[in-house]
């Protein structure tokens, strides 16, 4: 934790979760929140799509949902920043309260419902935006009322092919309903080929951003296999292995434990790690992935990396140890791969599926 955070920390903890989280972003757009300094070390970079990835470590969607700080969240030492989940039309979300700390087991929960200021205001804020400075790729979800899930999907790939690095289909979290029905074989396979059929038409091959697709951890041994075949068979170009968890272990002490939606954080890293494992092992390596689900140190992006991931995401150890956090893993993990002999990340990935 920063010294600043560890300053904040004590007031932040006192305020509503979904509030705290308002007034960091407005933070971060006022430029008061200090910048870490930069962790530049050749070990953590790779070529991957085509994109310079200065380092593995990103910001998972679901923190700057509207595109309002992906400058700023670059700046404070993540490799890459994903914006969203954006939907077609505004709207609302769920009902709060719908964010809650799970402190003692450092954890959230959230069925925040994909709150979203719509397409519009995301597209204003990513069309000027000097892509030099890093990369940002761009989460689609669909509008909760809409019946054809793939037409949203399909506007999503239409309205930010142009402007993202990289997208994402989100198709596993918990609280939008029938959502995570869309990872089924048939359905999945053409919400895919439609995806990247409207993403063809607004796209060269040569300037087409990769597509991937955001998994949920609790899936049957006959889901991971469907979904690894359907990734395949359309060759999509990458995975994000995994999104929240509904389960809830024994072992959780919050009084929060109990909240319906998606538990995110410490309690989430051992199941999602092993889906990713399976995951890699299913798509014989054969496909980036991109590990996330618990991840507070170095060592936790490590064990992703060794798991199959070539990239990780974080954001809910960020809750509690503020943004700072991104140089803070890089620096161990730049010193966990050269302790183990590694060359780079490319060179630890899926050591320890075989």
């Amino acid at each position: 934790m920063s010294r600043f955070y560890k300053t904040v920390w004590p007031f932040i903890r006192l305020l509503d979760p979904e509030f705290s989280h308002g007034l960091a972003v407005r933070a971060l757009e006022m430029g008061v929140v200090p910048k870490p300094g930069k962790v530049t070390d050749a070990i953590l970079s790779q070529d991957l799509w085509g994109l310079k990835f200065p380092n593995p470590v990103g910001l998972a969607a679901g923190f700057d949902k509207d595109a309002r700080v992906h400058k700023q969240m670059l700046d404070q030492g993540f490799g890459f920043v994903e914006i969203g989940s954006v939907t077609p039309q505004p709207q609302p979300g769920n009902p709060k309260p719908r964010l809650f700390r799970l402190e003692e087991d450092g954890a959230v929960v959230n069925r925040m419902g994909f709150n979203s200021e719509g397409h519009d205001a995301s597209i204003a804020r990513l069309k000027n935006r000097n892509r030099a400075h890093g990369i940002v790729g761009v989460n689609l979800g669909k509008n909760k009322l809409t019946e054809d899930a793939a037409a949203d999907y399909e506007i999503g790939a239409r309205n930010f092919g142009a402007l993202a690095d990289f997208m994402v289909i989100n198709v596993s979290s918990p609280n939008t309903p029938g959502l995570r029905a869309l990872q089924g074989p048939d359905v999945l396979r053409d919400l895919l080929t439609r995806t990247q059929a409207a993403l063809a038409e607004v796209t060269t091959q040569d300037n087409r951003p990769p597509l991937l697709l955001k998994i949920a951890p609790d899936l049957t041994d006959e889901d991971k296999a469907d979904i690894s075949a359907v990734a395949l068979e359309t060759g999509i170009d990458g995975l994000i292995v995994t999104n929240t968890t509904i389960e809830r272990a024994d072992s959780l002490k919050s009084r929060y434990k109990g909240e319906t939606g998606g538990l995110s954080g410490r309690p989430l890293f051992d199941a999602s790690t092993r889906v990713l494992a399976e995951i890699y092992r299913a798509t014989k390596g054969q496909l980036p992935l991109i590990g996330v689900g618990g991840i507070e140190n170095g060592r936790g992006a490590f064990e992703k990396i060794l798991a199959g991931a070539s990239l990780v995401e974080l954001y809910s150890a960020m809750v509690y140890q503020g943004p700072a956090m991104a140089a803070e893993v890089n620096r161990e993990l730049a010193d966990l791969l050269k302790a183990e002999g590694f060359a780079s990340v490319a060179d630890a990935v899926g050591k320890a599926t075989a």
